[in-house]
C-alpha cells in the first residue's frame, strides 16, 4: 500500500510526465492528476499551498515533496520508499 499521492500538472510539462513515471516505477498506481491549465482555480490552489507557480507540484500523504528535481532527490536519497510506504 501507497501513500495517496496527488500531482499537480499541465498537459505539456515534460518534467510533470517525469514525475508520474517515476511515482509509477515505484509502484504506485493511483495518482490524484490535477490539471492546473485546464482549471485557474486549481493553479490558486497549489500556489497558495505550495507557494510556488511551477509544475510538477507533488504531495505525497501530507508531505509537500515539490517538484520533480524534488522527487529524484529524494529517490536518490532512499528517502522516497519510505514515505511512499507512509513510514
Amino acid at each position: 500500500m501507497t501513500a495517496h499521492v496527488v500531482l499537480y500538472h499541465t498537459a505539456s510539462c515534460p518534467y510533470c510526465v517525469r514525475a508520474e513515471r517515476l511515482l509509477e516505477a515505484k509502484g504506485v498506481t493511483d495518482i490524484e492528476k490535477i490539471r492546473v491549465d485546464l482549471d485557474p482555480d486549481q493553479k490558486v490552489v497549489m500556489m497558495n499551498k505550495t507557494g510556488r507557480r511551477t509544475v510538477p507540484q507533488i504531495y505525497v500523504g501530507n508531505t509537500h515533496v515539490g517538484g520533480f528535481d524534488d522527487l529524484y532527490a529524494l529517490d536518490q536519497q532512499g528517502r522516497l520508499d519510505p514515505l511512499l510506504k507512509g513510514v
